[in-house]
């Protein structure tokens, strides 16, 4: 998916901690898509690796979230959604 300057940069930052966290990075799988000013970040890993992008408590994907979020408003990016596909 073609990624816009506004969004790249909370793309690559998801795409570096995902790939780090997990066992498996050659099956992580980031994709994007640009609505408008909103920004959507898909993560797709392989299925034993869930759980380190969940953490406890859905610790980590919230962190990720918010970096993602942090990132993307500086870029001027209004709202910004990071999900696990499975």
């Amino acid at each position: 998916m073609q990624m816009d300057d506004k969004s790249r940069d909370a793309v690559s930052l998801v795409e570096s901690i995902v790939t780090s966290l997990v066992d498996e990075p050659e099956q992580a799988l980031i994709k994007s898509s640009n609505d408008g000013n909103a920004l959507l970040i898909e993560i797709n890993v392989a299925a034993d690796d869930i759980s380190k992008i969940i953490g406890s408590n859905g610790r980590i994907i919230k962190a990720i979230r918010t970096l993602a979020r942090s990132v993307a408003f500086i870029d001027g990016v209004d709202r910004v959604d990071v999900e696990i596909i499975s």
